[in-house]
């Protein structure tokens, strides 16, 4: 009660204080709303007029599908107008709300009422809210419509591919007489058509076909030649090399079947497209030639990649190993089915522009089909492979059988009139047959190409190790970039052509692509392919920039402003970590991922860090500890328990060290945080080194000293300041023991100078007569062994004597026994 009537008080003050404010805004606010309402009331009746014309459409044309998908992408449009529609009153209702929310509910009965114009606001928000979710609620409305009309077109569009291939046509009528003559007359108008089209192009635009031709045939010619210099090597045989590799094969008969195919595609593209730009084409020549187009792309296909694939004329390039006479006709036969399967084609686009009768269409089709379905029957019976006896053997079980049992249920299917689906079975045969033994033969070849070692031995991987500076490693990092290239190449390339032949139409594929750019919704999560790129696309931009940056701050700024080595490499660190992560973050912004999300990811890092990170973090704490507080250095030469060297690299997780012996040692940065380590070269590289020396009792004590002093003097390593000392250190057991101690402006040369001291120090001694005294050893006689002889010819010559001694003896044994006498003793000593 206290608070509701201070919260009165308030209100009351501030309208006595300003009571035209109030007024004022309520009025700009209400105008402002307004109009925004009847600018999207109208955005909405068009849209609902629109629905209404395409919902007639679609009654209109039901049987034609490509229609039915233009209808359903304009819908599509239409669904996204009406919800951007609806967003549009989004920050107003968002206001409407915090303002209601701040005046607070009106007061309960019984309580003091408050005042008239805070009433009347309430009042006006609360008809303006309901004013904007009257149109929201339209445009809610009016896109739940047009997705039932998209539902509704997808069941009509499998209604008609079910009826096409389940349709039974009456094959009397087809096989009559009266076809014949239907097939002359279309003929007649077919070239009464296309002759009374050249008359007027060449009358009236004889100048523009000119430009045409001479424009695609330019293109074509630049296309030819220079894909012969560029890639010549990759998509031609080599008739000299008499035994290629697994993959050199595979990538000629991958790229000689789809680079020409790609390039008699844009020929022929362009040449339409020329024809359109300068109005050559009447409309119905217009479908005639992109059929023809058609047709001679899909002929040329199959004919390029059987020859790549079986090579009539190079026996050492096929990758099928199939004798060259059946090569020849497996070619032949595979172009002879394209050719009736494109002509039918072609036939269909002419029929149905000239308005052709029924029969005349199915006489046709019927044709089409019983010839592919026989030119399966002849492959399947081929016997292509000969044995090590001669004997000619047919293809293997299962690839016979297939083939087999596609010609006869094709020739079966036309032969009960069922000429849809013999005629779809047929068209799948050879140009769904054709994309996926192209993508089988790619996906091969970039798996090839992706195997270790199999780039640089390419035809690009030699011209780049000789050419540029790359590695085994980096060219075979560069085989694993080229590999996912070609695979990704060849589902953009394949996918949407296989999609086309099984009866989907681009608008169906288009609409797919902007789904999966703008993004697929999985539960509560949107994933979006071109969010995706562009996040990567982002990082890697923040990253190579991170790179430079930091070759540029390092090199040029610090570099000429003398700066210390370890500074360097820290501010290096610091600022190369900075980047990456802002380009991180970034990145993960484009990408459309809300970072508050990642609230749930933080949370289960801190719990994971409380049982078994704890290790990771003092690593990574303590990194940013030693390059902030830098206790030593890169260069520097530390010693950490057992470890002695040079520091490498400093990192946030662990020190890199390299001993004297040139070993890595890896450090945790803990160990180094929470353990003593000495740096010798910590401010400078000034040190003392000591060098042990012990004389024989009886030695001149004193001349002793003077000898090592003047040796310890006379380097020149050795600073003057501080002076060299000679220290009397001990009585030795055996020896009488001095200690030589010298200063170094560079503590790194101590191993140089101890080694120069000792030998001066054996030089002097050995002049002055002085004895340095060891410890006696004990004698340990050696015990030579026999020496092996060296005269191997000798031992050969001698082991030959004594074997040629026995087998005579044993000869004169054998020679005394057949003759009956007793050998001879010998004589007595």
């Amino acid at each position: 009660m206290p608070l509701r009537l201070l919260r009165l008080v308030l209100i009351l003050a501030l309208v006595i204080s300003a009571p035209p404010s109030f007024e004022a805004m309520a009025q700009a606010l209400g105008q402002g709303s307004a109009g925004l309402i009847t600018d999207q009331q109208k955005v909405i009746q068009g849209l609902t007029a629109k629905t209404d014309d395409l919902e007639k459409k679609i009654q209109q044309d039901g049987d034609d599908d490509s229609s039915l998908v233009d209808i359903r992408l304009q819908l599509e449009d239409l669904s996204r107008a009406a919800l951007t529609s609806a967003l549009a009153f989004r920050p107003r209702l968002t206001e409407i709300n915090n303002r209601i929310e701040v005046l607070g509910p009106p007061p309960a009965a019984g309580q003091p009422q408050e005042p008239d114009i805070v009433t009347g606001e309430r009042q006006a928000l609360a008809s303006e809210k309901a004013e904007i979710n009257a149109v929201v609620a339209s445009a809610q409305n009016l896109s739940i419509r047009i997705s039932g009309l998209i539902d509704k077109i997808g069941n009509m569009r499998s209604e008609l591919f079910r009826n096409l291939l389940t349709k039974r046509y009456v094959l009397s009528d087809a096989l009559s007489p009266q076809v014949f003559s239907d097939a002359q007359d279309e003929y007649a108008n077919f070239y009464k058509a296309v002759s009374s089209w050249l008359s007027f192009a060449f009358k009236f635009k004889f100048q523009a076909i000119l430009a045409a031709t001479f424009v695609a045939l330019g293109l074509a010619l630049v296309l030819l030649v220079g894909g012969r210099r560029l890639f010549g090597r990759v998509f031609e045989a080599d008739p000299s090399n008499e035994d290629p590799s697994y993959l050199s094969r595979l990538s000629v008969a991958f790229w000689s079947t789809l680079l020409p195919t790609l390039a008699v595609g844009a020929f022929l593209g362009s040449t339409i497209f020329f024809f359109n730009y300068y109005n050559v084409l009447r409309g119905d020549i217009g479908l005639f030639l992109n059929a023809l187009a058609t047709a001679i792309g899909v002929v040329f296909c199959v004919n390029r990649l059987t020859n790549a694939a079986l090579s009539p004329r190079l026996p050492n390039w096929r990758l099928i190993p199939v004798e060259t006479g059946p090569a020849r006709w497996l070619v032949r036969l595979a172009t002879a089915m394209a050719v009736v399967i494109s002509a039918n084609t072609f036939l269909s686009i002419i029929n149905d522009k000239m308005g052709s009768p029924l029969s005349l269409t199915i006489a046709r089709s019927f044709v089409a089909t019983i010839v592919v379905g026989i030119i399966l029957i002849l492959m399947a019976m081929l016997r292509p492979f000969k044995a090590r006896d001669g004997s000619w053997r047919p293809w293997p079980a299962w690839l016979r059988y297939l083939a087999l049992a596609l010609g006869l249920f094709t020739i079966t299917a036309a032969l009960l009139g069922f000429i849809g689906l013999a005629l779809f079975v047929s068209l799948q045969v050879v140009v769904t047959g054709t994309a996926l033994i192209t993508a089988y033969i790619g996906f091969l070849s970039a798996q090839a190409i992706g195997e270790e070692g199999a780039f640089a031995n390419t035809t690009v991987g030699r011209w780049l190790s000789t050419n540029s500076s790359y590695e085994d490693t980096a060219l075979d990092q560069l085989g694993l970039v080229v590999s996912v290239a070609i695979n990704l190449l060849i589902i953009l390339v394949f996918l949407p052509l296989i999609l086309l032949m099984w009866g989907f139409q681009p608008g169906d594929i288009q609409a797919w692509a902007y789904k999966l750019a703008t993004g697929i919704n999985i539960g509560s999560v949107t994933i979006s392919v071109t969010g995706i790129l562009s996040g990567i696309v982002v990082f890697v931009i923040g990253y190579f920039l991170t790179r430079w940056f930091q070759g540029w701050l390092d090199g040029s700024v610090m570099a000429r402003g003398k700066v210390d080595t370890g500074v360097r490499n820290s501010i290096r660190l610091a600022v190369g970590y900075a980047g990456v992560a802002l380009a991180a973050l970034v990145g993960i912004s484009a990408a459309g991922i809300d970072l508050s999300s990642l609230a749930l990811v933080a949370g289960a890092l801190s719990l994971g860090i409380g049982f078994g990170l704890q290790n990771v973090v003092s690593n990574f704490v303590s990194g940013l500890i030693l390059l902030a507080e830098r206790p030593f250095k890169v260069g520097d030469w530390i010693v950490a328990g057992d470890v002695s060297g040079t520091v490498r690299k400093i990192s946030v997780r662990a020190t890199e060290i390299e001993t004297f012996q040139r070993q890595s040692v890896i450090l945790p940065n803990s160990n180094l945080i929470n353990n003593a380590v000495g740096n010798w070269t910590h401010r400078n590289k000034l040190g003392r080194v000591e060098i042990k020396v012990g004389v024989a009792y009886g030695s001149d004590v004193k001349q002793v000293h003077a000898i090592l002093l003047e040796i310890a003097r006379s380097h020149p390593l050795v600073l003057k300041n501080p002076e060299p000392f000679v220290l009397f250190s001990n009585f030795g057991a055996a020896a009488l023991e001095f200690e030589i101690r010298v200063f170094l402006a560079d503590i790194m040369n101590g191993s140089a100078v101890q080694n120069d001291i000792r030998f001066s120090v054996l030089e002097k001694f050995d002049d002055q007569h002085i004895e340095i005294p060891s410890t006696p050893r004990a004698v340990v006689e050696t015990k030579h062994t026999k020496a092996w002889p060296t005269d191997d010819d000798k031992i050969e010559a001698d082991f030959a004597e004594q074997e040629l001694a026995k087998a005579e003896a044993a000869a004169e044994a054998k020679k005394q026994a057949k003759s009956g006498r007793k050998p001879r003793k010998p004589d007595p000593d």
